[in-house]
């Protein structure tokens, strides 16, 4: 900022009496003071057109003069140069004419005679009085300045205070005002919207490269949609916009909303995902709009983004926590100890398309955690013979729940398919070559054959090997004898079935038991209950 000490300002001295102009103009050091003398003129005529040439800051002028008194000559300057200083040169039987002088705008006068010391004072008072409206006017014109360039500041923070706590019409419009807000705050509609994949994709680059991407994005969706209605945009989290705009109707909302999708693809190389609110009249329903666009947002998780919901598409009533069967799980886990990645699979892709016939679609929160539930499952049974080292990527993924890499269900169920995968291959490659594969192919067809009459001899033979060695082998890899072994994976399924409400003659047979009696005494002395006593002490039947 300019201070009185480094600006310069131009002077012109205006009197019939050509001493007077001279004394003024060359005995005093203006220079020194930072004031160049622009001209001097011997009437009021002269004086005025040396004003309107020179455009000066000071200008000392002697109240009668021939063509122009001074009077006359002050009310033009002040329409012409309102921001000059008018210094008025006054006999002392002219005291009145300086009176309206001042009246009209002059800044002071002197009495004639004067001295030196009493023009030189005036002067620099007049000065300084410059020197301060001009600092004034620099101060408010940086103040100006600093709140158009917080202007986007500004407006997305209060528009996220009313997403979040919304306002009534009659205590916003001067906010909206002072914002140049140019909408109605009636009938309004939210849509909050993604970029997909941008941490993924951004997390690893510099800071002002991610605001440079996020800038250009803003730009388009703003001119999209200001080129159609009438709305704001503005950050509403790291990867995240929000909307308010005025629609007249659902349809044009969803329209705007598609607009958007299709301008950021073709213009960028990047998708986004829209969740379009429910309409509201007023700014105080504002959250309730802004509620209902996160919730239609959240169903992109089934989609894998890049479009346009609306809340009107996601299902309103919401269903119990959707699960998978427990026997589905138990022949699940199985094939991962065992290492067999074929059928692991098989029966992973069994239950993503049995999720496919679940209507409603559930909550995405719901599939959320039902998914980290089964990869952590899946995790601590793999944990029990793969290395760390093998696995740590997965486990990372899957307990990084700020990491957006797993934002769609395509993404999650990639990520299950890769841990069976991998878990499966290491298994299977420690195990191939071995004896100890024979057995763990044996293992698999008995879990899968409870029902049959399950011999030594009948196993041995699926495996091609005599019976004897079989029976050694498998003492030798499980730790347990083949009869043992094949019990207690029968009791283990009697236990789930009595939990699933079956009959115990039904469970007997179908664990290859002829009597229910017998059946009934095996079970008791592996479980210590008979199998109603188990039945009851966890479903509390009799």
């Amino acid at each position: 900022m300019r201070t009185t000490t480094d600006m310069r300002f131009k002077l012109v001295v205006i009197d019939d009496i050509k001493s007077t102009v001279e004394m003024i103009a060359t005995k005093i050091p203006w220079d020194a003071y930072g004031i160049e003398v622009a001209g001097t003129a011997k009437n009021g005529q002269e004086g005025l057109s040396l004003i309107k040439e020179t455009r000066p800051d000071l200008i000392l002028t002697d109240i009668r003069m021939p063509k122009m008194d001074g009077l006359e000559m002050t009310r033009q300057i002040i329409d012409l140069l309102p921001q000059s200083k008018v210094i008025i040169l006054s006999a002392y039987t002219d005291f009145e004419y300086a009176k309206q002088a001042i009246r009209l705008g002059a800044f002071d006068f002197v009495k004639k005679p004067f001295s030196i010391q009493e023009i030189t004072k005036v002067v620099l008072e007049a000065k300084q009085a410059l020197a301060e409206a001009y600092n004034q006017h620099q101060r408010i014109q940086s103040m100006e300045k600093k709140v158009q360039e917080s202007l986007p500041l500004l407006r997305q923070e209060y528009f996220s205070r009313l997403l979040q706590h919304g306002a009534r019409p009659e205590e916003v419009q001067s906010y909206w005002d002072e914002l140049h807000v140019d909408m109605s705050p009636k009938g309004l509609t939210v849509m909050v919207i993604e970029i997909d994949h941008f941490m993924e994709k951004y997390a690893s680059q510099p800071v002002h490269e991610i605001e440079l991407v996020r800038f250009a994005l803003h730009n388009i969706l703003e001119e999209t949609i200001q080129s159609a209605a009438r709305g704001v945009v503005f950050r509403d989290g790291p990867s995240y916009y929000a909307c308010i705009v005025n629609c007249s109707s659902p349809e044009e909302a969803r329209q705007l909303a598609e607009a958007c999708c299709a301008n950021i693809a073709d213009c960028t190389r990047f998708t986004i995902s829209i969740g379009i609110g429910v309409s509201v009249r007023d700014l105080h329903e504002l959250p309730d709009s802004y509620k209902s666009a996160l919730s239609a947002l959240a169903y992109h998780f089934y989609t894998g983004g890049n479009g346009a919901l609306s809340f009107a598409d996601v299902p309103k009533e919401r269903e119990a926590a959707p699960r998978y069967a427990q026997e589905q799980e138990q022949e699940l886990l199985h094939s991962l100890r065992a290492g067999n990645g074929e059928k692991a699979l098989r029966e992973l892709e069994r239950f993503f398309e049995e999720m496919k016939g679940w209507t409603p679609l559930p909550d995405p929160h719901d599939i959320r955690s039902l998914y980290y539930e089964l990869a952590l499952l899946m995790l601590r049974v793999f944990y029990e013979s793969v290395p760390v080292e093998v696995l740590q990527p997965f486990d990372r993924k899957l307990r990084d729940r700020s990491s957006r890499e797993l934002d769609s269900l395509r993404a999650f169920q990639q990520l299950l398919m890769e841990l069976c995968s991998a878990g499966c291959a290491w298994i299977e490659k420690e195990r191939a070559g071995d004896a100890t594969q024979l057995i763990y192919r044996a293992v698999d067809y008995i879990r899968s054959h409870l029902h049959v009459d399950l011999t030594v001899e009948h196993c041995a033979k699926q495996i091609n090997i005599s019976g004897g060695h079989f029976a050694s082998l498998f003492k030798k890899v499980t730790g347990t004898t083949f009869n043992q072994f094949v019990t207690a994976e029968r009791i283990e399924r009697a236990k789930r079935l009595l939990i699933e409400n079956y009959q115990v003659q039904e469970i007997a047979q179908a664990l290859g038991y002829e009597h229910r009696r017998y059946f009934s005494e095996v079970f008791k002395k592996y479980t210590g209950q008979t199998p109603s006593e188990f039945k009851e002490a966890y479903l509390g039947q009799k």
